[in-house]
């Protein structure tokens, strides 16, 4: 799906998943962790994924984003069978489509916040790069700390750093684990308005993982995991 037809795709089914589960090696008979998961979402939606630690939430997100591989069933992305490619193929789907957030903000301490935001574009190889992450760092306030490391900011401004790398690329599907997990409340609210703000404007379809139920409140619909197993949404 090219990127400037997202808008136009906004209600159909961007990820679709089927039968969904995740067993790894423990013991003689193996560790379930996620267990015939069925659900859609679709384009332009902001859905959150909730449940208790250890409930399959995060290993949920990582076979989404196809950094994992599911023990059966499968998930469509934009109507790309993702296990069907090889991880070359999955990489330029993530590539093309898919932007990160992460609790731990994942950015390069040896690179700028500039640079780190530049970083995915210059992988894809886009034209421009260094105007296009200066323009995203000071849509997120962050004009005047383009030359700054990680270690020089804020917890909430490297969030912000981690935002604009994610929205730089114009994904049609933003995929966030905890992204306010390692923040203090009142920063937490900004950063959840600020995600949000980025949202609306761009037409993406927002999933994220959480625990924060004034995040979860204001997405479109919740998920809700328990035991591995989708207990409430859609099926």
């Amino acid at each position: 799906m090219k990127r400037e037809n997202i808008i136009d795709r906004i209600g159909e089914p961007i990820i679709r998943t089927a039968g969904i589960g995740k067993t790894v090696p423990s013991g003689a008979s193996g560790l379930t962790i996620l267990r015939d998961i069925s659900f859609e979402v679709r384009a332009g939606e902001a859905v959150a994924i909730v449940g208790v630690s250890g409930s399959g939430k995060s290993t949920l997100l990582g076979l989404l984003a196809g950094l994992d591989t599911p023990s059966e069933g499968e998930i469509h992305i934009d109507g790309h069978d993702l296990f069907a490619l090889d991880e070359d193929g999955r990489a330029a789907l993530r590539a093309h489509m898919v932007g990160f957030v992460f609790q731990s903000f994942q950015l390069l301490p040896a690179m700028t916040a500039i640079e780190n935001v530049m970083l995915p574009l210059e992988l894809a190889g886009t034209s421009g790069a260094r105007a296009a992450a200066r323009t995203m760092l000071a849509r997120v306030g962050l004009a005047e700390r383009l030359d700054h490391y990680p270690k020089q900011l804020s917890g909430g401004e490297q969030q912000r750093v981690a935002i604009a790398r994610a929205f730089v690329t114009r994904p049609a599907l933003l995929l966030a684990d905890e992204p306010t997990g390692n923040l203090d409340a009142a920063t937490g609210n900004q950063i959840i308005d600020l995600m949000f703000e980025l949202n609306r404007e761009r037409g993406a379809t927002l999933l994220l993982v959480t625990h924060d139920e004034a995040l979860s409140a204001r997405c479109d619909r919740v998920l809700r995991l328990a035991a591995g197993r989708l207990v409430d949404g859609e099926r």
